[in-house]
């Protein structure tokens, strides 16, 4: 019999959270460092020492040997470099030492992460600062058990060259902005204001067997040829439907290893595609659920492989199958535990809550682009727009009873009333009447207000929600502060918060959508409001440069015009890097695997036309001789595709870098790349499938 896992005793086990702290540090100093934690403020290096011995000994106790600053560099994954705990030996004995400088700052090469030209080969050094606001922990894997602290990266000159950073910033800045309109209300009680975020983690799993049969799936994440199977996702059985045994044991080992690390893993399921899978946490603050997050995507990964299984958390594994996203689920949050989303049973009534919806459809209007930019990853360009996902056009939902408020507002100035929910009456005497909301969901909304938070859905499976967030909080950080500074002024506050509020919604309501946004009439209507719609990554990236972001970043003090030049140039540099690998591992495939396998398939079925005709001459082989024709004349296509496909991948890499390359690889490389994945795809439905060299997508996908 298996060993019970007793959760509320296993829950946080291997984090240095605030029981730990509270246990094992002095009063003087827990207090020291709450403070820091709570207000934001400067560490007091004077506890340093005490917090560093305290977390030593704890994690020496739980089987630790080393340390690790973990930090989130602009790779999109984490890094860690460790050190043992030992000090210089003497005697032939060892002294476990963990000094305050130790936590509070590393030195990792800068050099060798990106940065966008802020740092060169000859300027390596680079500093990780403890995030003190969010908690240390252990990792236990076959290294051993590792003290992880997570910290800031940022460049010898002070330039950030990590994803936390400037989310910590961005913090500050709502925190403030939002503030002023509490207190605008009358609300003294609030000391700080903090966004809180759920991120729902969508993922694939398939046999690690046939996982290293796919060179495509090793080197890029996703299968860059494959037919669909006689069967996809259209029954709609897969989606919330019994877990496998499989999955489940899966499910449950990643579950026990979050849970010890704190992270409140809550919700988990089968999603709409087979052997697709969602896992969705409970509601906890920004930086937080940044960093859980990040551990999550490891944890599944790390976790599958034991189980004989690989996790697959690209946003388009399968072509023609259900992409993989991450909704981010935002709020606002005081200490006071009001949630300034709330609209309460009578939101035309709610002037605060009016007040901040409109501030942030502003916010999302204005910077539409960069909202959109802050999605875009190489693999989210096959998903956005593509009736699985939401459209590349940004639009916000609201639902039928907040847009009937907005609408009175509009058209009156005044709102008189709001629609309510009613009762749901199901038909069945057994069963009891529901309480209804008072508006549905839309599922095709990038931007969705869900009840008392919004949900963005535009974020892809493998990418961090640390930019999202970093946009979401600036930009409505700036319209918080344009509001708050006119209404400061007012001699007549009522008069002028009413009129603000419809000055805002009446400029901004182009961006409000309840509709369809799949539909081929809302891409027409978007461009008839003047919605921008940003197909692809390299579309998006040139918001983060404009003067309208710059002045937006600099004001607040979260991104300086050098460290968005550097971003941009990342980001365009990642997009050329990561087609150049798919274009590369299509032509090693395509070139060493599928031809020669077609060759085969045709060369077998030639000796068969001969052989028949030769032991029957008035056979009908008319089948035959019309398959190798077929399959001839696909092979001819192929051959004629990879040649072209090898062609523009070198005149890519070839061109100058930065945004040059990352249009020529997104304009010549992707449709080459297609226009090869065409008849390679139609052969492998007609080539013996003991012939074709590596597993199919139902192999994949229903083989788990």
């Amino acid at each position: 019999m298996s060993e019970v896992f007793n959760l509320t005793e296993e829950f946080g086990k291997n984090v240095f959270n605030d029981a730990v702290m509270r246990d094992r540090l002095p009063k003087s100093v827990y207090k020291k460092l709450k403070k820091t934690i709570a207000d934001g403020a400067e560490l007091d290096p004077s506890i340093a020492d005490v917090v560093a011995h305290a977390m030593k000994d704890w994690a020496i106790e739980h089987g630790a040997t080393h340390y690790t600053h973990w930090f989130q560099p602009l790779t999109g994954v984490t890094a860690e470099k460790h050190d043992s705990f030992i000090s210089a030996p003497s005697d032939g004995k060892v002294i476990m030492e963990f000094s305050g400088k130790e936590l509070i700052k590393g030195e990792p090469d800068a050099s060798s992460f990106p940065s966008g030209g802020l740092r060169a080969t000859f300027e390596a050094r680079g500093y990780t600062v403890w995030d003190c606001t969010s908690p240390a922990f252990l990792r236990e894997d076959a290294i051993g058990v590792t003290l992880c602290i997570p910290t800031s990266f940022c460049s010898y000159t002070g330039e950030s060259l990590d994803k936390k950073t400037p989310l910590l910033r961005s913090m500050q800045a709502i925190n403030e902005q939002a503030l002023r309109i509490l207190r605008l209300f009358g609300n003294t009680t609030a000391k700080r204001v903090s966004p809180s975020v759920g991120p729902e983690q969508e993922y694939f799993l398939v046999d690690r067997r046939k996982y290293l049969q796919r060179k495509d799936l090793i080197y890029t994440g996703r299968t860059l040829f494959g037919a669909m199977p006689p069967k996809g996702q259209e029954m709609e059985d897969h989606y919330f439907g019994a877990i496998r045994e499989r999955v489940g044991s899966y499910m449950n080992d990643v579950n026990k290893e979050l849970w010890k690390l704190g992270v409140p893993a809550k919700t988990q399921h089968n999603e709409v595609a087979p052997a697709q899978h969602e896992l969705a946490p409970i509601y906890e603050g920004v930086n937080q659920a940044v960093d859980h997050n990040q551990i999550v995507m490891e944890t599944l990964k790390k976790v599958a492989e034991r189980h004989g299984m690989a996790c697959l958390l690209h946003e388009k594994p399968f072509e023609k199958v259900n992409g993989s996203g991450k909704h981010n689920n935002w709020s606002l949050t005081a200490d006071d535990g009001t949630n300034m989303m709330n609209p309460g049973d009578t939101p035309h009534e709610n002037i605060q809550f009016l007040l901040v919806l409109a501030c942030i459809i502003k916010a999302v209007d204005v910077h539409a682009d960069l909202l959109r930019e802050s999605a875009a990853d190489v693999g989210n360009d096959h998903r956005l727009g593509a009736n699985e996902a939401p459209p590349a056009i940004i639009s916000i939902f609201l639902g039928e009873q907040l847009e009937d408020v907005i609408e009175q507002l509009c058209d009156t100035g005044e709102a008189t009333h709001s629609k309510t929910g009613g009762t749901l009456k199901t038909g069945v005497d057994i069963l009891p009447d529901l309480d209804k909301d008072a508006t549905d969901r839309n599922r095709t909304s990038p931007f969705a207000f869900t009840g008392n938070k919004f949900e963005f859905r535009m974020v892809g499976s493998s990418d961090s929600i640390a930019s999202p967030n970093t946009v979401l909080n600036t930009i409505v950080a700036e319209a918080f502060k344009e509001a708050a500074d006119l209404l400061e002024k007012a001699d007549d506050f009522d008069m002028a918060v009413h009129n603000l509020i419809k000055e805002m919604l009446t400029a901004h309501k182009r961006v409000v959508f309840n509709g369809n946004g799949y539909s081929d009439e809302w891409v027409q209507e978007a461009e008839r409001r003047g919605l921008p719609n940003i197909r692809s990554m390299v579309e998006a990236i040139p918001a983060l440069t404009t003067d309208k972001a710059v002045r937006l970043f600099e004001e607040f003090g979260v991104f300086t015009r050098a460290e968005l030049n550097s971003r941009a140039e990342v980001e365009y540099e990642n997009y050329a890097k990561a087609i150049n690998i798919e274009a590369r591992t299509m032509i090693d495939m395509a070139g060493k695997q599928i031809i020669p396998a077609v060759i085969k398939y045709t060369t077998q079925l030639a000796a068969s036309i001969a052989a028949v005709r030769g032991a029957c001459p008035e056979a009908d082989v008319s089948t035959q001789t019309s398959l190798l024709l077929e399959t001839s004349g696909l092979l001819a296509e192929t051959k004629s595709a990879l040649a072209a496909l090898e062609e523009k991948t070198a005149q890519a890499a070839g061109t100058e870098g930065g945004r040059i390359q990352a249009e020529a690889y997104h304009a010549y490389v992707v449709p080459a790349m297609e226009a090869l994945r065409t008849p390679v795809d139609k052969l492998e439905m007609i080539v013996d499938k003991d012939l074709w060299p590596m597993p199919s997508y139902g192999d994949l996908i229903f083989e788990v």
